[in-house]
C-alpha cells in the first residue's frame, strides 16, 4: 500500500482531473450532435452546476477533512440509512460508469483498426478485455494502479488542448444548427445537461483517499476546485471545436468524433493520433474508477453498512472481493447492451451513471446545511445560497434525464434497500430495533 500522506496538491488535482477527463468528453459530441448549439448551453449549465457541487465539497472537506467522501457526509448528517443509500448508489454508479468508459475505449480503438467498428461483438470483447486487464492491475495493489493513473493523466491533456485551439480557429457556426430531433430548446438543454453531467462525475474523488493526503483540510478542497475548473474549460472548448468542425449528420454516427475532427483538421495521421490519445485517456480513467469502486466500499464496510467481504484486502492492500464483483457486473452490462451499438449503449450507461452520482450530490448539498447547523456554525447567506444552488442543479439534472432513466435509477436504489435491511439484521441481531421502539416510537 502507499505510505500515508503521500498525496500532495498536484497528485490530488490529477486524481480529480484524471477521473473526470476520461470517456465522457470523447464520445459525448456524437450523443449531443442532434441538439446543436443547445448542447453547448447544456455544457455551460453543467459546468456551473459542477462548480457549485465542487464548492459544497470544498466546504465539507474543510469541516470533515478525514471523512471518506459523499457517503460519510450523508451519514453524519442523516444517519445510517441515508448514508447507506448514498454509498450504494455511488458505488453502483461507479460500476456502471466503468462499463461506459470501457465502451468508449473500444469505440476509439475502432478508429485505429479499420473495420473494427462494424463488429459490435468484437467491440464488446475489447471492452471486456480492458475491464479485466485493469482489474488485474488493481489487484496488484494501489501502488501499481497509481503508476498507471499518473502516466495516463499526463498524456491526455495535451491533445485536448491542441484540438481545442486549432478547432476553434476553424470554427464554422452554421454547423451548430439544432437538428429536427432536438425538439424545443428547453428539452434539448435538459437532455444535454443530464448527459454532460456524466463528464463531471469525479469532482469528489480527492475526498475519498483522505488517509493518504498531506494536509487534507487544505489540499483536498483546493484540488477539488482546481480540477473541476480545468476540466470545465477543456470540456466546453473541445466540444465546441468538434461540433464546429464536423457536420452534425457525420458526428451523430461517428464511433470516434474527436478522431474525425482531427482528420478533417490535419489529415488521417492526426485522426489516428487523437484516437490513440483518447483510447489512452479512457484506459487511464477506467483504471482510476476501478480503483475507486474497489477502495470506496472498504470505508462503508468498516462502518458495518456493507458485508464484511468488502472490507477484506489482500496482502498487497487490494480489496479483492469488491474489485471482482465490480468487474463481473461490468461484463454483464457490456454483453447485455452491445447489440444496441456503441453510441446507443454509451448514452444509456452515461445517463444511468450520472443520476447515480447525482444522488450523492443531492444529499451532500443538504448535508452541508445540516452539519453546519448542528455544529452551531453560521453558513452565511452566500454559502447557503451556493448549497441550495448545488441541490437545485442536481435536481434539474435528475428531471432532465427522462422518465426511463429515472425509473431505472429508482429501481437500482430499491434493490439496495433489502441489502441494508439484511446487513442491519446481520450486524445488530434480531432485536436491533428494540431500543428505538422503547424510546417512544410506535411500531
Amino acid at each position: 500500500m502507499l505510505a500515508k500522506r503521500q498525496i500532495g496538491l498536484v497528485t490530488a488535482t490529477a486524481l480529480v482531473l484524471g477521473n473526470m477527463i476520461g470517456s465522457g468528453v470523447f464520445l459525448l459530441p456524437a450523443t449531443l450532435a442532434p441538439f446543436g448549439v443547445w448542447s453547448l448551453v447544456g455544457w455551460v449549465v453543467s459546468a456551473v452546476g459542477a462548480l457549485l457541487v465542487a464548492g459544497v465539497f470544498y466546504r465539507l472537506t474543510k469541516r470533515m477533512p478525514l471523512a471518506s467522501g459523499p457517503y460519510a457526509y450523508a451519514r453524519e448528517a442523516f444517519g445510517d440509512c441515508v448514508g447507506f443509500l448514498v454509498a450504494w448508489m455511488y458505488w453502483v454508479g461507479g460500476v456502471i460508469g466503468n462499463a461506459a468508459i470501457a465502451v468508449t475505449f473500444a469505440s476509439y480503438l475502432s478508429a485505429l483498426v479499420p473495420g473494427f467498428g462494424t463488429w459490435p461483438l468484437s467491440s464488446a470483447l475489447i471492452a471486456l478485455a480492458a475491464i479485466w486487464m485493469l482489474t488485474a492491475v488493481n489487484l496488484g495493489g494501489i501502488r501499481s494502479a497509481g503508476r498507471v493513473q499518473v502516466v495516463t493523466t499526463v498524456l491526455k491533456v495535451a491533445p485536448l488542448l491542441a484540438l481545442a485551439i486549432f478547432g476553434l480557429a476553424c470554427f464554422q457556426p452554421h454547423l451548430l444548427a439544432p437538428g429536427p430531433q432536438a425538439g424545443a430548446p428547453f428539452h434539448a438543454i435538459n437532455v444535454s445537461v443530464a448527459a454532460t453531467l456524466f463528464a463531471f462525475i469525479g469532482v469528489e474523488c480527492a475526498s475519498i483517499p483522505t488517509g493518504h493526503v498531506r494536509d487534507p483540510a487544505r489540499t483536498i478542497p483546493r484540488a477539488t476546485l482546481l480540477g473541476t475548473v480545468i476540466a470545465a474549460v477543456l470540456y466546453i472548448a473541445c466540444t465546441a471545436a468538434v461540433m464546429g468542425v464536423v457536420p452534425a449528420a457525420a458526428l451523430a454516427t461517428s464511433q470516434a468524433p474527436f478522431a474525425l475532427a482531427g482528420t478533417l483538421l490535419w489529415g488521417s495521421w492526426a485522426g489516428w493520433l487523437i484516437a490513440g490519445a483518447a483510447a489512452v485517456s479512457c484506459f487511464g480513467a477506467l483504471n482510476g474508477w476501478i480503483l475507486i469502486v474497489g477502495q470506496f466500499p472498504q470505508a462503508v464496510a468498516r462502518d458495518g453498512l456493507l458485508p464484511r467481504a468488502f472490507a477484506r484486502q489482500s496482502g498487497r492492500g487490494a480489496p479483492v472481493f469488491a474489485l471482482v464483483i465490480a468487474a463481473v457486473v461490468d461484463s454483464v452490462l457490456v454483453l447485455a447492451n452491445y447489440s444496441h451499438g456503441l453510441v446507443a449503449m454509451f448514452t444509456f450507461l452515461v445517463l444511468l451513471t450520472a443520476l447515480s452520482g447525482v444522488f450523492a450530490y443531492l444529499f451532500s448539498a443538504l448535508a452541508e446545511i445540516v452539519i453546519a447547523h448542528r455544529s452551531g456554525q453560521r453558513m452565511g447567506w452566500r454559502n447557503l445560497s451556493l448549497a441550495l444552488g448545488a441541490f437545485a442543479f442536481a435536481l434539474w439534472a435528475t428531471l432532465g434525464a427522462g422518465h426511463e432513466i429515472v425509473y431505472w435509477t429508482f429501481a437500482l436504489m430499491l434493490i439496495g434497500v433489502p441489502l441494508y435491511v439484511w446487513q442491519m439484521h446481520h450486524a445488530h441481531g434480531d432485536h436491533s430495533l428494540e431500543p428505538k421502539l422503547a424510546s417512544g416510537a410506535t411500531p
